[in-house]
């Protein structure tokens, strides 16, 4: 059977060719936007997008499937003319791995007090400082998709209490899950805070001053800690900047921010209970990429449906 090609519009490094993922797809054609933008593109029935032109869905008259090339989807929801095909999320073992390993660093980093102990280092100051148990300490987890449900179980395994919150409940195996009527229940007994929440207009701005105060104060490690890899759209900086100030948050690990690259200005840079990384917990390996596009172009070539279908109700 003649098998379509498949659009890439995507902005990688340049490790992410055609070839690459036609090698992949057993030899499909793949037709990459960057290196050959004037292609004829009336007869694309599938493209592999991450935050597409704005006008890049005009030239698509033909599409019956849109692949996001991350986890998350809200890059597509800010383009226009967004065409009525399902919208496939990459889901991976690759992607959720990295995610729970960068989670877990970030906690365990926290709880060990590194940061005070590479001040020491650099000062050349031998000195023990008390460190709790992780046994002692209680990750709240905002947001149990994929993710969050991967890293809640490393969490447990390390020994931390684990707790959960998702907009409607969730049943997790040695995990206390919440839901939105109980935000607050679960805020208050949190002490490490983890958002792996996707960006939707319902997560715009949720981790804020308001929602820090909530946290545990009374807590091991001299205060409440945040920790996003989520997007950087649910926090507010101002807000996460003001409380570091005031110690109304002891410390922060920062993947995401609400403008990448992160400003050099930006106060951020300078805190040293700031952990910060270049939007790199969980990055698109390509040949897990290949494999996924793979399974499901075979689904729906053979009839059998998709997986991983974004939801245009909830966004994502």
């Amino acid at each position: 059977m003649d098998k379509s090609p498949l659009l890439m519009a995507i902005e990688f490094d340049g490790s992410v060719k055609a070839g690459n993922l036609e090698a992949a797809l057993g030899g499909r054609k793949v037709i990459d936007l960057n290196e050959n933008p004037s292609a004829s593109l009336e007869e694309i029935k599938y493209a592999l997008v991450w935050k597409p032109d704005a006008e890049l869905f005009r030239k698509l008259p033909a599409l019956e499937i849109l692949f996001s090339a991350g986890a998350g989807v809200d890059h597509i929801f800010q383009a226009s003319n967004i065409p009525d095909v399902p919208i496939v999320r990459f889901v991976d073992h690759s992607l959720t791995t990295q995610m729970s390993e960068w989670v877990c660093l970030q906690c365990l980093m926290q709880l060990r007090r590194q940061r005070d102990y590479d001040k020491l280092q650099k000062e050349h100051h031998w000195k023990e400082i008390a460190q709790p148990m992780a046994a002692d300490i209680t990750v709240g987890i905002m947001g149990l998709g994929e993710l969050g449900k991967d890293a809640a179980s490393k969490l447990d395994a390390l020994g931390f209490k684990v707790a959960g919150w998702s907009r409607s409940k969730k049943t997790i195996d040695n995990v206390d899950c919440y839901d939105n009527d109980e935000l607050d229940i679960f805020l208050a007994r949190t002490d490490i805070l983890v958002g792996l929440l996707p960006f939707t207009p319902q997560t715009k701005g949720i981790y804020n001053r308001a929602m820090f105060e909530k946290l545990n104060r009374d807590n091991l490690l001299g205060g409440p800690v945040f920790i996003n890899a989520g997007r950087g759209g649910s926090h507010v900086e101002t807000d996460i900047i003001a409380c570091l100030r005031d110690k109304t948050l002891s410390a922060v690990s920062l993947d995401v921010f609400e403008v990448e690259p992160l400003p050099q200005d930006s106060p951020l840079w300078d805190f040293e209970n700031a952990i910060l990384t270049p939007h790199s917990a969980a990055v698109t390996d390509i040949n897990a990429m290949g494999k996924h596009l793979a399974r499901q172009l075979e689904r729906y070539e053979t009839g059998l449906p998709l997986e991983h279908i974004v939801d245009r109700t909830s966004g994502y």
